[in-house]
């Protein structure tokens, strides 16, 4: 079968690897789309490490499953599925608290475990989560970083005619104005690239300006440690702030300032299995369409393609396979 591979940072090459067989647990999936994000890009641009190369690269896939192993149920051949690519162990201290997110087992796809820009993957069933066959291929896709975004939204408590201010709109800043408009919020956006920023407005986002201060909740999506204090200062006191985006960097924030000012932070990281996935496939199953954050469609053989397009495309990148 043909695979996306890694060879070196920034090369990716199509070559042809063996078909897996699917084990006890596991379910063989026929890929049919896999959306690329910025974590896909570390491991593109060499910044996250993988065990070996070539790396099959991608983690956020959909697909039918068209096998599965000895101890799985063979109704379950036919169904479409999005796979849920964080393999926690349900058995550590934080497992058992209900922060799967946090599993220091954690099998991530992509990272520590081979990727899934495939024709054909191996998932352990519990992880490849059914929906209903009127889903559409394009909201499918969106399943696993919407996911995510849901679980940020859940974390944070916001409710409808709250304030909030979305810093970043990238997939996963578009992902959460989304979902934030759907209920009933307006979020104010900060990003510095004109067509992301007008992709959210499309999306029912306002563009922030300098005047606008006092917000009840932050959410962080960036990343770029020099984003968050000046975010932070836009937060009313006692306000909520959801820290989403990642760097090992330092971010320049003064505990004075968090403790006089009353202030939550709160860490979102991806999300916990098995309900938030549930849920987000139970909300496609029921209409909630998010695909208009996709942009840009690319096939197979032109992987490399999309992966120089993630920066700077406005919207989700993708690959289809089928």
């Amino acid at each position: 079968m043909k695979a996306a591979t890694l060879v070196a940072p920034e090369r990716i090459s199509v070559i042809e690897v063996p078909q897996p067989a699917p084990g006890p647990r596991e379910v063989l999936v026929r890929m049919r789309g896999v959306g690329l994000c910025g974590s896909d890009l570390s491991v593109y641009r060499g910044h996250r490490t993988v065990p070996q190369v070539p790396w099959i690269l991608g983690h956020e896939g959909v697909g039918d499953i068209v096998a599965v192993g000895a101890e799985v149920d063979e109704q379950r051949i036919g169904e479409q599925i999005a796979i849920e690519p964080n393999y926690c162990c349900m058995r550590c201290e934080a497992c058992r608290r209900g922060f799967t997110s946090a599993c220091p087992n954690r099998i991530i796809v992509g990272i520590n475990t081979p990727g899934i820009i495939a024709e054909y993957v191996t998932v352990p069933a519990d992880f490849a989560f059914p929906v209903a066959s009127h889903v559409s291929l394009r909201d499918l896709v969106c399943a696993e970083p919407l996911t995510v975004a849901r679980a940020a939204i859940r974390r944070s408590g916001i409710t409808a005619g709250d304030s909030c201010l979305v810093v970043g709109t990238g997939s996963q800043g578009l992902f959460l104005c989304e979902l934030l408009v759907d209920a009933g919020i307006t979020p104010h956006v900060i990003e510095p690239h004109g067509g992301r920023r007008a992709l959210a407005e499309a999306l029912g986002a306002i563009a922030a300006v300098e005047s606008d201060t006092g917000f009840d909740y932050l959410f962080e999506t960036s990343g770029v440690p020099a984003a968050l204090p000046p975010a932070l200062a836009r937060l009313a006191t006692g306000g909520t702030a959801l820290l989403i985006g990642l760097s090992t960097e330092p971010a320049g924030v003064s505990s004075f300032d968090i403790v006089y000012r009353q202030l939550h932070l709160v860490g979102s990281l991806i999300y916990d299995h098995p309900t938030d996935f549930a849920d987000t496939v139970a909300l496609l199953d029921g209409g909630l369409s998010p695909s208009r954050v996709l942009h840009a469609e690319f096939p197979l053989d032109e992987t490399a393609r999309a992966f120089e397009a993630v920066r700077s495309t406005p919207g989700k990148c993708w690959i289809r396979l089928d």
